[in-house]
């Protein structure tokens, strides 16, 4: 083989996606000295995206000061990069408004708020951004995005003309929308979201329903929230004259999808999509051989749009053959319909779960099975 591409996804809480490639390489090295290898730092739009995003295009991360989703100050990250030409900040809304940052018994999307994402996004278009790639996976949040806006001026009142604050409890009590105050810099900036679901902004299979069960509501505060959430949609609607209920993904974080295509006329794109067009994915996959991906855990949710999907997906446009490697790999129809050539998991005897997460032990698995693999393919071939 001349050229192999290698775009995994990270092996979650054991290593990235840098190192699953550097591992993939010293495999395909033993087997095919005078290879090309093209590395690709991927991800599905949650975790690990600015860092894929950020090394594949050289840019750099930029810290700064933000409101955790209970108000509480904390540092959150963010990449800035260069793309097409325009300065471009790649923002995970989990590092300021993600449900990683609460305790469990600190979960309730009664009270937690977007704010937070919404600073990061003002300190990156006082830096310059006029693009942003956003991906919205892992929110503690159901405020319809009210809490991002606020912190980009814009105000939520209440009948009697009372400002309200950005959260879960205050949407059924919006009767106004004022935009007037809402930064220039966010109406001239173009949003692309990463949305890996489907939910509707509301009703018993939108965001409430679906997801603040699990952020930390009990059924009534559920009914509660998905009310506000349909009140919110139908003030938007009268307002503005955009209906967001039924668009598929507006449910995501909360609502947060819903609230950036409403008021910031964001595009919702699925998260490996909006990495691979980023990084240029295509181009690198020009005169390849082989492609190799792989996440931590292979299941019948890969098929759904995760990491491993997606590279497949492209590969298969330009009919170049991919194969799939996992810390675990669950036997399931979603997969074998997929299309790969193989699928196979770094797992070749019992180990716990503690060793198999150790990095040099997955190192050094994901390089023999590579080895394995591309020893039989070349005796094949």
């Amino acid at each position: 083989m001349k050229k192999i591409v290698v775009a995994s996804d990270s092996f979650k809480g054991s290593l990235t996606s840098f190192e699953v490639a550097a591992a993939v390489e010293a495999g395909i090295r033993n087997v095919f000295p005078q290879c090309t290898v093209v590395k690709a730092n991927v991800a599905d739009g949650g975790e690990g995206t600015v860092d894929a995003i950020v090394k594949a295009l050289g840019g750099y991360i930029h810290t700064t000061a933000v409101a955790d989703p209970l108000g509480r100050q904390i540092e959150a990250a963010y990449g800035i990069v260069t793309l097409n030409g325009v300065q471009t900040a790649i923002i995970e809304m989990s590092t300021a408004s993600g449900l990683p940052l609460l305790h469990p018994d600190e979960r309730n999307p009664w009270v937690t708020s977007t704010y937070g994402t919404g600073e990061l996004i003002r300190d990156a278009l006082r830096k310059g951004c006029r693009k942003f790639l956003v991906g919205i996976g892992g929110s503690a949040t159901n405020d319809a995005g009210t809490g991002m806006l606020s912190a980009l001026g814009a105000r939520f009142l209440d009948s009697r003309g009372q400002q309200l604050k950005g959260c879960g409890a205050a949407l059924k009590s919006i009767a106004r929308i004022d935009l007037s105050s809402l930064m220039p810099e966010a109406r001239r900036s173009e949003f692309i979201v990463a949305c890996d679901v489907n939910t509707p902004f509301c009703g018993p299979d939108g965001a409430a329903y679906v997801f603040a069960p699990q952020k930390g509501a009990d059924p009534q505060m559920t009914t509660a929230l998905d009310e506000g959430m349909c009140s919110f949609a139908r003030i938007i609607a009268g307002q503005f004259g955009k209906d967001i209920t039924s668009l598929r993904g507006a449910g995501a974080a909360g609502g947060l999808g819903g609230a950036f295509n409403a008021f910031l006329n964001a595009g919702l794109t699925p998260g490996i999509e909006m990495v691979l067009d980023a990084i240029g994915f295509d181009s690198m996959l020009e005169g390849a051989d082989l492609v190799i991906t792989g996440e931590g855990k292979i299941d019948s949710q890969t098929a759904t749009g995760k990491t491993a999907a997606g590279v497949l997906r492209h590969a298969g446009r330009k009919g170049i053959p991919t194969l799939a490697i996992g810390g675990s790999v669950e036997l399931c129809r979603e997969l074998r319909e997929m299309g790969f050539i193989g699928i196979y998991s770094i797992i070749n005897a019992p180990v716990s779960l503690e060793k198999a997460m150790q990095k040099d032990w997955a190192s050094t698995n994901i390089q023999w099975t590579v080895e394995q693999i591309l020893t039989t393919l070349k005796h094949r071939g």
